[in-house]
């Protein structure tokens, strides 16, 4: 699955929208984010890894690798 509907389906799962996520990382990292500029990096698959790690910290999610066995 793409990490754009990945990261949709938890916002949703969380019972929030993008836009207050947006609000709650302005707010921790005093930088401005807007729903429509993290849309489109993840439309065009250029959103950086840290903002994701970010994104997925307001939704209580972190990122773990597992080696393939």
């Amino acid at each position: 699955m793409e990490l754009r509907y990945e990261l949709k389906s938890l916002i949703a799962k969380n019972g929030t929208t993008l836009k207050k996520v947006c609000e709650k990382l302005t707010e921790q990292t005093e930088r401005l984010y807007i729903g429509n500029n993290i849309t489109n990096k993840l439309r065009r698959k250029t959103i950086k890894f840290e903002e994701v790690q970010e994104i997925l910290d307001v939704l209580g999610y972190h990122i773990e690798f597992v080696r393939n066995e």
